[in-house]
């Protein structure tokens, strides 16, 4: 391999991790992909631009500790001089139902993929990260600022995740490395088909005066979803902030990504109490 700065990529198999891959390649980086399927791994190959190295599939599952540890031994091994510049931890899964009835196990897998996982390959690349002072880029979401009904354990997973950041972006401080967060909004990616699908199948588990009390906000969320999915931004978008958190040479903590997310984001901070917040969310659902 040549010399080049080297970054390791989370859940490059579809949607805005693909997109993060694939320009960041296209910008003179060496990029590893995580993926879980030959499949993934051929098609990520291919996604390579014309004239950029190899984008190189790393088969790696973000919720098993020995599959994480075996993708930075195997990035370890490919890199010329044992440092890596770059870790984006972009895997994640979105898992919808009221909380009062949401299966114990579903809420345990979003925060062990969204939350836990990050942990994983934080400690694992850790190590590679170190020499080179290297950056670490966290892909939340304005749902890690504003919680929404029905996708509560969602807005858990990424509440943390923002807290995970700024502790993580403290301890580092003193070994000269950033941390940035990424704060999508509505993103253009299969992730919507996945947690409508997620979130009927979910529906099945919730007892009949579960789906009695809930059908309505539940009814409404799922086509505001929809509604947000035609509406989303593109990928390139979390791309483009992506590659700034990575070659700034000052890169800002947190990125917001989207009109809808910088709408929200701004009216929660500086204009919105909680009771406001509360008030239009509910009236957008129909439900006030």
């Amino acid at each position: 391999m040549v010399n080049t700065r080297s970054v390791f990529v989370t859940g490059t198999s579809t949607g805005i991790g693909r997109s993060i891959a694939v320009d960041l390649a296209a910008a003179g980086l060496q990029v590893f992909g995580s993926v879980r399927s030959t499949a993934d791994g051929q098609a990520l190959v291919q996604a390579t631009p014309i004239g950029a190295l190899a984008l190189i599939p790393v088969m790696m599952d973000v919720r098993d500790v020995d599959s994480v540890r075996a993708a930075a031994a195997q990035v370890n091994a490919l890199l010329p001089d044992g440092a890596l510049w770059g870790l984006v931890n972009n895997a994640g899964i979105s898992v919808a139902a009221p909380l009062e009835y949401i299966p114990l196990d579903a809420f345990e897998t979003q925060l062990d993929v969204n939350l836990t996982g990050v942990l994983r390959c934080v400690q694992a690349f850790l190590p590679l990260l170190k020499p080179s002072r290297g950056r670490i880029v966290n892909i939340s979401s304005m749902s890690g600022r504003v919680a929404f009904p029905t996708i509560g354990a969602y807005s858990t997973s990424k509440f943390a995740l923002e807290g995970f950041s700024d502790a993580l972006r403290l301890e580092l401080k003193v070994h000269g490395m950033d941390v940035c967060v990424i704060q999508p909004g509505s993103i253009a990616t299969p992730i919507w088909e996945r947690s409508r699908a997620r979130a009927a199948e979910l529906m099945k588990a919730i007892p009949a005066q579960g789906k009695q009390e809930y059908r309505k906000m539940i009814s409404q969320a799922l086509e505001t979803t929809q509604a947000n999915g035609a509406d989303a931004a593109a990928p390139q978008l979390c791309a483009d902030a992506v590659r700034h958190a990575l070659t700034a040479k000052r890169p800002r903590t947190r990125y917001v990504v989207g009109k809808d997310a910088r709408q929200i984001l701004f009216l929660r901070r500086w204009l919105l109490s909680d009771r406001m917040l509360d008030w239009l969310t509910l009236r957008s659902l129909g439900l006030q």
